[in-house]
Order: C-alpha cells, then structure tokens, then sequence
C-alpha cells in the first residue's frame, strides 16, 4: 500500500511537471499579513508530502520597499543557517517550513520569499520546486484622535467658512472619517478634503450644516477611534414664515371671524438666533406698527371693515427678514357646536317631517274614498226623485216662484225605468256633482228679465 502511494504521488509530480499545473506541495493560508508593531507575527507555511520520503532545501528571502533583498534562513531537513543580523528576532525550527518572527518592526515590512526543493527518495534526479511569496506590513494603532474647528465660535451661514481638523498622536497609515450627528458626511459641493481626510473645509456654511460633528481614525490593525464630539452652530433664516389662528375660518390668506369675537395670531419661522417680530397694519391707506412679538390679539368690534395685516420677522444676527400678509374679515359663522347642533338637528327632523307627510297623505286618501261612498251623486238623485212632490217644490222665500230666481243652469237627466219627466229645484240640482253613469246633457239659459215686471205676466 505504501508503494502504491508513493507511486501515485510520483506519478502525480510527473504530471503536474509536465502540464504545468501546480500540484500543491505546500499551502500557505495566508498571502498577506497586518502585523502590529512589538508583537509576533507566524508566517504559516503547510506542507503535504510526507517529510520522512524527502529530502528538501529551501531558503526565506526578505525584500523591503525600498527594493534590498537579504537571505534570512537557509534550511534543510537536518540543518539551518540563519543571518546573523536577524538570529535574534527570526525562529525556524526544522523540518517545518515556518518563519516566526519575533518582534516586528517597521523595518520588517515588506515581501517574504519562500523557495523550496522536494526531491523523493528512491526518485533520484527528480526535484520539484514550490515558490510562495507573503507580504507583510507592520502599523502602529491608532490612538483616540483629536479634532479641532475654526472659527471656534458660531458662524453666520452663507458669509463664513469652518475647517475641521483630526489628528492622531499615534497611528499609521491612518484613514478619516467625518460624522455629522453620527451619520457619515456624504459628497457635496462646499466639501473640500485633505488627501487623508484630515482636514475638511465647509465653504460657505449653511443652515443644514449645523450639528454635532466628530472624526473617526482607522487604520488595519486598529478599529475606529471616536473623537469627542463638537457642535456647530450656525445662525440662519428667517425661513418659512407663516401666521395661524385657533379662531375663525381661513382661506387662503383671509381669516373670517364672527362679529364680536376675540382673536389671536401667530407668528412663527425657523431661525436661529430666534426672530424678533412686529405687528403692522395697512388699514385705510395707511400702514403702522400695531404690536411687537410673535402674538397678536384682535378684537372683531373694532373692525369696521375688512382690515389687512401683515407680520414681519427679522433676525438681528444675519440681518435678514420675512413677511407674512394676511387679510381679516367679520362675518357671522357661528361656532362650531352650534354648527354641529343645526346639522344634527336637521338630520333628526327629516325623518319625522317624512312620516308626518306620509300619514296626512293616507288619511286624506281615506277620507276621499269614504266621502265619495257616502255622498255619492245618483245615490242623492235618487233620494230627490223619491221624495214626495210637495217635498220637491217648496216655495221661495217671498212665497211665491219668482221669475228671477230662475235664472242659472237647467240639467235634464234621463233615468231608466222612469218615463216620466220630473223636475227638480234648480238651486239642489246645482250642488250635485256630475253624474258619470247617467245621460246627461246641460244647457245655458240666459233669460231676460225686464227692469219693471209686468203684473199681467204673474197673473
């Protein structure tokens, strides 16, 4: 079996030697090391043939960034040599193929080759060559960083500048960063950066750039140093005026308040240091200073009239100002519960004036259909021509048929089963309705009657 494995290794190194392909004799875990200065640092070097079937011969060679090469051990499986100018600080302990050193400085920095020559035993002749190269570097860690601002004071935006400093006492190859209320300061057009970062100059400072700002140092053996924070303050506006009311009902900028009542305004903007403000009105032609602060009370029984107003902010630090103008009228709005209350109201009521129009409609339809059931005409026809003659014809008032009285509308009415002709009292015929289910016909007679009746014509 053991034969048999040597065999295929060698086989294997045959191969890989005549294709090219690296057959991984030895692995090296890590190709590039961050040391730290004063501590030890391991270069691992695996080896995956077994060390009793081989002979080898190697060396490891230190070339640092100025370009010098120096041969620091020559090595065997049996024997090593190390330079004297490095035995102290180096450790190679045969037949691993590791380098230890000891204490790093920066004088270690730089490119460590591994040259390495595996010949098999009973394979005489045949030698493999393995190379490796690990590049090292040796940084001091960063210490707490320090920052600085100036001016230290607070500045006006848009006519100052503030550079920001961050310095280390201790640290290579130290990389900085910048952080505005712990957020990282992105691109901008008024940023200017120091090749490291070190310095960063805002110019010029706007209302956005006020905060609390802190660097941060970093470096590859180190993580990030926080310095202490520092608060820039920058004076700024006023910005975004606006007036506003509890009272009254606004459009726009018209404020509509009810007669009588008592109103307050407010006056507000974003600024830094805060505004001073003043109260100004523009009432008949002419303007004048009402009130000064950020409140303004207006009693709606001094207005006579639609009156306007306007409110006026002023920073006294960046010398700028704001105006706000709005116009107040009175007019009866009522307030809002009694608002509510009317709506309220008129949402119960409809209802019931519904049910109350819907009961009168069915007690009118019934009183219709009952009157037209008993009070029907040819029922009342019937009941006349039934009655007794003498009850028919009843003289008038004076006691005898007056001429006169007969003036009017004459109705004839043809009732079946009777043929003979009766008539009735003009005046009851008068009142009745028509009749649908009978003949009838109507005639208009107009009849003269003489200014001076003739008494022959009685006889």
């Amino acid at each position: 079996m053991e034969a048999t494995g040597r065999t295929v290794l060698y086989v294997c190194s045959v191969l890989g030697i005549l294709t090219g392909v690296n057959s991984e004799f030895i692995h090296v875990p890590t190709l590039r090391h961050h040391g730290i200065e004063g501590k030890s640092l391991l270069l691992s070097v695996e080896t995956r043939f077994p060390l009793d079937e081989v002979e080898i011969q190697g060396t490891w060679s230190h070339t640092r960034p100025s370009g010098t090469r120096t041969t620091l051990v020559t090595f065997t499986k049996d024997a090593t040599i190390t330079d004297m100018m490095y035995r102290n600080n180096l450790l190679f302990r045969e037949p691993n193929v590791s380098l230890l050193i000891q204490k790093l400085n920066q004088d270690d920095e730089g490119d460590y080759h591994l040259s390495l020559n595996i010949e098999f035993h009973n394979k005489t002749g045949l030698v493999i060559k393995e190379e490796r190269t690990v590049h090292v570097t040796v940084d001091v860690p960063v210490s707490t960083p320090v920052i600085d601002k100036n001016p230290s004071n607070a500045v006006v935006e848009d006519k100052a500048n503030v550079t920001w400093t961050c310095s280390v006492e201790r640290g290579t190859r130290v990389v900085f960063q910048w952080l505005r209320d712990n957020v990282a300061l992105g691109p901008s057009e008024r940023y200017y950066y120091s090749q490291d970062k070190s310095t960063l100059l805002i110019s010029p400072v706007r209302k956005e750039d006020k905060g609390t700002y802190c660097c941060v140092a970093s470096n590859a053996v180190s993580w990030g140093q926080h310095s202490r924070l520092v608060e820039l303050n920058v004076y700024y506006g006023p910005y975004n005026l606006e007036v506003n009311s509890d009272h009254g009902l606004r459009t726009g900028e018209v404020f509509t308040i009810n007669p009588g009542e008592l109103v307050y305004f407010e006056c507000q903007a974003d600024s830094n240091p805060p505004n001073s403000y003043i109260w100004i009105s523009k009432s008949r032609n002419s303007t004048q200073v009402i009130n000064e602060g950020p409140r303004l009370e207006v009693r709606s029984y001094r207005l006579a009239q639609a009156e306007e107003y306007m409110c006026r902010a002023f920073n006294n630090v960046t010398q700028k100002q704001d105006e706000a103008q709005f116009t107040l009228l009175v007019a009866s709005l009522g307030t809002g519960k009694e608002r509510e209350k009317q709506t309220a109201e008129g949402s119960s009521v409809s209802p019931l004036a519904a049910i109350i129009v819907c009961c009168l409609f069915v007690i009118g339809s019934m009183l219709l259909f009952f009157l037209r059931r008993s009070c029907h005409p040819k029922r009342v026809l019937m009941s006349i021509y039934n009655r007794p003659l003498s009850e028919q014809k009843r003289p008038h008032r004076s006691g005898h048929m007056d001429a006169t009285e007969d003036f009017g509308i004459y109705e004839f009415v043809s009732i079946p089963g009777k043929m003979e002709s009766a008539q009735a009292s003009c005046r009851s015929l008068a009142r009745l309705e028509s009749v649908q289910d009978m003949h009838t016909t109507i005639y208009d007679v107009i009849r003269h009657v003489p200014e001076t009746p003739s008494h022959s014509l009685l006889k």
